[in-house]
């Protein structure tokens, strides 16, 4: 018997494991960077560096930048992390996305020219992909385990009742 046989990974659908991949891929490109910019730069550093300081004299309210620069990247750490786990992905996918939308148009602000290419569609292709994805394709999720419910079977010493 095979590797994946043995652990029922043969009857896993290709689908399956296409959104998995996507999913663990997107989640710790924003995982890791949450990680970074909480615990390496640090929230304040971050907002200051990459939203106070560089919009200072955009029509942005200071507050605004400020409270976008200090929740990015815990929002990015928490909704990375969730996909990697597959929990709560429907929610982690929609959060990242209005970050990958804030991030957008102020990269687009700064320069009409930006060329998001390189940051933000590999980042948006993956998101659209698993939003586009049927929710109960994700069969390797801890999101598809607590729909199903998880079935484990009694062993023979645990009394029934």
């Amino acid at each position: 018997m095979s590797f994946s046989a043995d652990m029922g990974f043969g009857s896993v659908p290709d689908r399956a494991w296409a959104i998995l991949f996507a999913r663990l891929v997107l989640g710790l490109i924003f995982g890791m960077s949450g990680w970074g910019k909480l615990f390496q730069m640090g929230a304040t550093a971050h907002a200051l560096r990459y939203f106070v300081d560089p919009y200072a004299s955009s029509w942005i309210p200071t507050w605004l930048l400020w409270g976008l620069g200090l929740a990015i990247p815990y929002v990015e750490f928490a909704a990375g992390w969730l996909l990697v786990a597959g929990l709560l992905v429907r929610p982690a996918l929609l959060a990242l996305g209005a970050i990958l939308v804030i991030v957008t148009y102020g990269h687009l602000l700064k320069d009409f020219l930006y060329e998001f290419h390189t940051h933000v569609i590999p980042r948006l292709a993956l998101l659209v992909f698993l939003l586009a994805m049927p929710r109960g394709d994700d069969a390797l999720s801890l999101d598809h385990l607590l729909r199903r419910g998880v079935e484990v079977e009694p062993s023979p010493t645990t009394p029934l009742r």
